[in-house]
């Protein structure tokens, strides 16, 4: 709670810093006031490209960059702070946080950006070193925010949230939204013509982003049905095997009952009671290969709340984490994440997962359990590690039974958690890079 009032303090502060930026600069900008038909056009531009998101490796990002950097070169600072806190009006429903975050901390990119712009433009025109500065100024001020407001929110250093959360993908998108800023600045001219070609190349940028974003959940896709296929096969391949040989032992362990060792020497005694105990072994470990091929599962009457249930199973985790020094971290969510599920087997499941990131970081690594809900309004929790990852030929082998990178480990744990998850209607997909392990369930939520 104290640092979700802090998050909000710092908002009202980079608020209060745009504010007295428009104050120290109005004096200067009425002497030189932006075109309203400019100003409107950016508006809209905004508010429409912020609709937009491109799913990265880790988390999204809308495309409101597309002409943030140019709104800074074009406009003056009070006029792109208006145009910046426009980029929460397409999501009202998001969250407090989220869209005052938002706001405070585009508007903010913006009008440093445009004060910059003002400063090096004068009274005449920036020159594309000028622009090109003023671009990168938006968004390494973007960046900066961004991550000081979730270092407040989560307790994480900011290092740390660069390292973890910002991928090389989000650079990319970055430097994309940086050259089409560039392009529009040059291209918005106070004519039609130059509207004409703005909104061109805004729509090419929504059209490319989108086919990005397509190719990508199309390969999440394929690879999701091809662990979904691996795994039924698997499964159905184990619980052939082990009703087969059930009802061998079965029927061997019937004959060895039969036997009455009193009527046998003691040297034959002890061999049919060796051969019994370990017949019912082999019964009990074939019943466990059975239920994990399968598991089955018995859902609770009251819904399941994740954000409990990811806290319990990181308190449990804890001793085997200081053994290695690593860090944990929670992050639960701060809305509501109730499922319809077997608490005992999800626990199994987080379980799983924590000490298999624990066991893969190095020592004084660090592992992150957050929750929350997805675009869908399907809840999450998501298991985060800054170990190796998972290379590109073990990924797709990574939910087989008995296949394991670790020393020592019987490649059983992701197998018979995949196979939990299913049980529950849910994925469990794998979402990291070479930065680390991202294992993250979805479920359905809890109806009603």
């Amino acid at each position: 709670m104290i640092r979700r009032n802090l998050s909000y303090v710092y908002v009202a502060l980079l608020a209060m810093a745009v504010i007295s930026i428009d104050a120290g600069t109005w004096q200067s900008q009425t002497k030189r006031p932006d075109q309203i038909v400019e100003v409107c056009f950016f508006l809209a531009a905004i508010v429409l490209l912020s609709w937009g998101e491109v799913r990265l490796d880790r988390g999204r990002l809308n495309l409101s960059g597309v002409v943030l950097g140019a709104i800074a070169i074009l406009l003056n600072p009070v006029d792109a702070t208006i145009v910046g806190i426009a980029i929460a009006i397409p999501r009202p429903s998001r969250g407090v946080w989220r869209i005052f975050g938002n706001a405070a901390i585009t508007s903010a990119s913006a009008c440093l950006g445009a004060f910059i712009a003002s400063l090096l433009r004068g009274d005449g025109d920036l020159s594309l070193s000028g622009r090109i500065l003023v671009v990168g100024i938006v968004g390494a001020a973007g960046l900066i925010f961004v991550a000081l407001g979730f270092s407040i929110r989560t307790g994480d250093s900011i290092a740390s949230i660069f390292r973890r959360s910002f991928s090389q993908s989000l650079y990319v998108a970055y430097a994309y939204f940086a050259l089409a800023s560039l392009l529009i600045s040059y291209v918005v001219d106070s004519t039609l013509r130059g509207y004409v070609l703005a909104t061109i190349v805004c729509v090419l940028a929504l059209t490319l982003t989108d086919t990005i974003a397509g190719r990508r959940v199309r390969s999440v896709l394929e690879s999701e049905l091809s662990d979904a296929d691996r795994h039924l096969f698997h499964s159905r391949a184990v619980e052939g095997v082990v009703h087969n040989l059930r009802n061998h032992v079965a029927t061997a362990v019937g004959y060895l009952k039969e036997i009455d060792p009193r009527r046998l020497d003691p040297v034959d005694r002890q061999s049919i009671e060796t051969a019994t105990a370990a017949a019912n072994d082999a019964v009990t470990v074939l019943k466990s290969l059975s239920q994990g091929a399968t598991p089955r599962v018995t859902y609770a009457v009251e819904p399941v709340d994740l954000n409990e249930l990811i806290s319990r199973a990181l308190g449990m985790a804890r001793p085997r984490a200081r053994t290695k020094e690593v860090q944990l971290s929670l992050r639960e969510s701060p809305e509501e994440v109730r499922v319809r599920a077997d608490p005992l087997l999800l626990r199994e499941v987080i379980t799983n997962l924590v000490n298999n990131a624990i066991d893969s970081v190095p020592p004084n690594g660090h592992v992150e359990l957050k929750s929350g809900r997805r675009g869908n309004g399907w809840p999450y929790f998501s298991v985060i590690d800054n170990g190796p990852g998972v290379s590109e030929e073990h990924r797709h082998h990574l939910f087989e039974p008995h296949f394991t990178t670790k020393e020592g480990g019987t490649g059983l744990g992701l197998f018979m958690s995949y196979g939990i998850v299913r049980e529950h209607q849910g994925q469990l997909i794998y979402e990291g890079s070479r930065r680390g392990a991202v294992f993250t369930v979805t479920l359905p939520p809890y109806p009603g």
